[in-house]
């Protein structure tokens, strides 16, 4: 196969690896900053906590993108600035995202990216690269289960209109 065999981080990046990986990198330095101004917003403790973690582990993938976009020579998207710590009580109640509304935009958020590392393993020919989004998959896949599940335990999960089977309602 020439240049597509042996060690994968000697094998060029296809156009395809160069846009997705980019485009993450770009999402996640995003991300971070709202979820960092979106700290400042949270009252509930679990919700809190669930947060920085989800800044950390955005963070660990950004060093990860970086490195990998840096090693093949491609420019990097510019990074918004950290946000600044404020105080729950400084903001305005009307001005305030509430906790459950944050609660639904990560798990909206975390959805999104579940489905977008997927699709950046599936158009990879390099498995490094491949594997690291299969790793920034099942990491989201975690935050997935407990977002969810702080949403019922919390009762901030609305769910859609349940559907019952006419043998259901026979019983």
């Amino acid at each position: 196969m020439g240049i597509l065999s042996g060690n994968p981080t000697n094998e060029p990046m296809h156009y395809g690896e160069v846009f997705a990986t980019w485009t993450a990198l770009q999402t996640v330095k995003g991300a971070i900053a709202a979820y960092q101004t979106k700290l400042n917003h949270i009252g509930d403790n679990d919700l809190y906590k669930l947060m920085e973690d989800m800044i950390s582990q955005g963070k660990q993938e950004e060093k990860q993108l970086e490195q990998l976009l840096k090693d093949n020579g491609v420019g990097l998207p510019p990074a918004p600035p950290d946000r600044p710590k404020a105080k729950l009580e400084e903001i305005p109640i009307g001005a305030r995202f509430q906790d459950p509304e944050i609660a639904a935009a990560i798990a909206r958020d975390n959805s999104m990216a579940l489905v977008s590392a997927s699709q950046v393993m599936g158009q990879c020919i390099r498995e490094d690269i491949a594997m690291m989004f299969g790793q920034f998959h099942t990491e989201k896949a975690t935050f997935g289960a407990r977002i969810l599940r702080l949403n019922k335990e919390k009762g901030w999960l609305i769910p859609p209109p349940l559907h019952h089977s006419q043998a259901d309602e026979e019983k």
